[in-house]
């Protein structure tokens, strides 16, 4: 397996688990369903004119998200063989961002619809996990940036790997596997296996910290 493929492989599954459950089932991403998640992972690839809306706040994420809107009316089938598809012609299909943005993309977006249907956390085969702890460690600084009042240490549990987030003090360290560790940065705090650990007032700075995008 290849770092190329597993973003494919996500891909692929995420698209099975959304097959299986239906259009209406819940994800972690409250109020959407699983329709309107689908929805918003065909504009990200397909529509040029809304995708930077998704990460723009203001006029341009309101046009991203009535057009997402209008997606959900249309037919889920059809929004999931999109999908499948695979990533179109274009900065989709560069490397670097399939390694990464895609990678997480799938990834995250795959435990939404897991965790908030009663389905617990994966054993990742060890490429998935070195993948995964590569992109924790190349996005760390940014997603990270809204931490204050404290540094932040991150630590691929049951190894010695550690890297820091952010510097400061006093110092909390974020401890879980690649996969929990980059669920939690990209802001799914309560459905990620982690331990918080430090100072009490770096915990507390860590814990109402707004992590993501």
């Amino acid at each position: 397996m290849t770092d190329l493929s597993l973003d494919a492989l996500e891909r692929e599954r995420l698209c099975d688990l959304l097959n299986e459950l239906g259009p209406e089932a819940p994800t972690l991403l409250e109020p959407w369903t699983t329709h309107d998640l689908a929805a918003h992972l065909v504009i990200r690839e397909h529509d040029y004119r809304a995708a930077p809306g998704l990460v723009i706040p203001g006029a341009w994420g309101r046009f991203a998200e009535r057009r997402r809107q209008a997606l959900t009316r249309t037919d889920y089938a059809a929004l999931l063989t999109t999908i499948r598809s695979g990533p179109p012609r274009g900065f989709f299909r560069l490397g670097w961002v399939r390694r990464i943005a895609n990678l997480n993309e799938f990834f995250v977006h795959h435990e939404d619809v897991r965790r908030a249907n009663g389905l617990g956390q994966r054993t990742n085969a060890a490429e998935l996990d070195d993948a995964l702890w590569r992109n924790v460690g190349s996005a760390r600084w940014f997603l990270a940036r809204r931490l204050r009042g404290a540094g932040l240490e991150l630590e691929w549990m049951g190894t010695t790997k550690l890297v820091r987030a952010r510097r400061g003090t006093p110092t909390a360290r974020l401890a879980g596997l690649p996969g929990e560790l980059l669920l939690y940065l990209f802001g799914r705090q309560d459905a990620a296996i982690v331990d918080v650990s430090g100072p009490p007032e770096a915990v507390a700075a860590v814990e109402r910290a707004r992590f993501g995008m």
